[in-house]
C-alpha cells in the first residue's frame, strides 16, 4: 500500500495570469502558499483483476476503459497500472471551495501511483503530468498554478511563460515575516460550493478586453513578492483588496451579494483587504486584518465559518509504503 498527502493552497495574488490565454500573451504570475490542509490518497494492489476506486462514489470495473472518473481513468492512462488496483481518496476540506483540491487530488493520484510502481518522481514532474492531465487530457479550462503550488508546497512565487514553461522560486523574507503575516491573515468559509471551470471558461472569453485588468492581477503578485522579501506585511490588505477589485471585473458569478456583503462588513471593522479564493462564487474568502480584530470581524460575518491553518512547508510526499 502507498499513500501520498498533499497540500491544499491559498493564493494571495496573480490568479488568472495562469491561464494560457493569458500567458501565451504576456508572461504571468502568481503568489502562492501550500497550507495545512491536505489531500490523501491510498494506493493498493486489488485482490481481483479489476480496478476499484473510492472517492464521493464507488466504482468498480473490469478494465481501464470503463473507469467514469476522467482524472482517475487519465492518470492511470499516463503512469499505470491498468489493472489489479485500488485507489481511494480523503480530504480535510470538501471540493469545489478554492483551495485547489481537484489538483491536489490529481497530484496526489499520480505521485502515488508512481511510488506503488516503484518510480521516484521529482515535484517539476507531478506538476507537469498533473498539467497535462488535467488540462490537455481531460480539458479542464484552468490554470497551471494549483498543480505547481501542490507539487512544490512551499511559499512560492510562480511565473509562467509564452513558451508555456513555468519557473518557481521560493519566496525568501526576513525572519519573522511569514509568521506576521499568518497572524493578519483569516480564512472563512461560506458554505458555497461552486464549479470553478464554469467561471474561468468565462474568464477567458474575451481575453483581449481583459488583457490591462489580469496584467496588473500579475503585477500585484509582484508586488507582494517585493513587499514581503521587505517585510511590509502591512502592504498585502491593499494589494489583495486591489486584485478582488479588478477580479470581480473578469466574468459574472466572481461574486455575489453574500460574498459582497461579508466583505463590506469585514471592511467596516477593520479589514484592510481580502478576496474570495480560487475562481470565485463561493468557497473561502481570505482576509487581511489586525490580529486584534479578528473577533470583532468573525463576530459580524454570521454564517461564515472561520477555518484556522497554517502555511505548509513541503509538497506532495509519500507518507506511507508496505510491500
Amino acid at each position: 500500500m502507498i499513500i501520498s498527502r498533499t497540500p491544499f493552497r491559498v493564493s494571495l495574488a496573480g490568479g488568472g495570469t495562469d491561464l494560457p490565454a493569458f500567458y501565451t500573451r504576456q508572461a504571468g504570475a502568481v503568489l502562492s502558499t501550500a497550507i495545512d490542509k491536505y489531500m490523501y490518497v491510498t494506493v493498493n494492489k486489488y485482490f481481483e483483476d479489476k480496478i476499484i476506486l473510492k472517492y464521493s462514489r464507488t466504482e468498480l470495473v473490469p478494465r481501464l476503459e470503463s473507469v467514469r472518473h476522467p482524472l482517475l481513468r487519465e492518470c492511470l492512462k499516463l503512469v499505470g497500472p491498468r489493472r489489479g488496483v485500488e485507489i481511494t481518496s480523503m480530504a480535510d476540506v470538501v471540493g469545489g471551495t478554492g483551495l485547489g483540491s481537484s489538483s491536489s487530488f490529481t497530484v496526489g493520484v499520480l505521485h502515488a501511483l508512481h511510488a506503488f510502481k516503484g518510480d521516484f518522481c521529482p515535484a517539476e514532474e507531478l506538476a507537469r503530468e498533473a498539467c497535462e492531465v488535467e488540462i490537455e487530457r481531460v480539458g479542464e479550462p484552468i490554470g497551471k498554478q494549483d498543480q505547481y503550488i501542490a507539487a512544490f508546497g512551499g511559499f512560492q512565487f510562480i511565473e509562467f511563460m509564452p513558451d508555456g514553461s513555468v519557473k518557481v522560486d521560493p519566496l525568501i523574507c526576513p525572519e519573522g515575516t511569514l509568521e506576521d503575516l499568518r497572524e493578519h491573515l483569516l480564512l472563512v468559509y461560506s458554505g458555497i460550493k461552486r464549479s470553478a471551470g464554469r467561471i474561468l471558461k468565462r474568464v477567458a472569453v474575451g481575453m483581449e478586453k481583459k488583457q490591462a485588468g489580469l496584467a496588473r492581477i500579475g503585477d500585484l503578485a509582484r508586488l507582494a513578492r517585493r513587499e514581503l522579501q521587505a517585510g511590509r506585511v502591512e502592504a498585502i490588505g491593499g494589494i489583495l483588496r486591489e486584485n478582488w477589485e479588478i477580479k470581480k471585473t473578469l466574468a459574472g458569478g466572481v461574486s455575489n451579494g453574500k460574498i459582497d456583503a461579508a466583505y463590506r462588513a469585514a471592511l467596516a471593522r477593520g479589514a484592510a483587504g481580502g478576496k474570495i479564493l480560487g475562481a470565485g462564487g463561493g468557497g473561502f474568502l481570505l482576509l487581511f486584518c489586525p490580529p486584534k480584530k479578528r473577533k470583532t470581524i468573525l463576530a459580524a460575518l454570521k454564517g461564515w465559518r472561520e477555518i484556522p491553518f497554517s502555511f505548509e512547508p513541503e509538497g506532495s510526499k509519500i507518507i506511507y509504503v508496505s510491500r
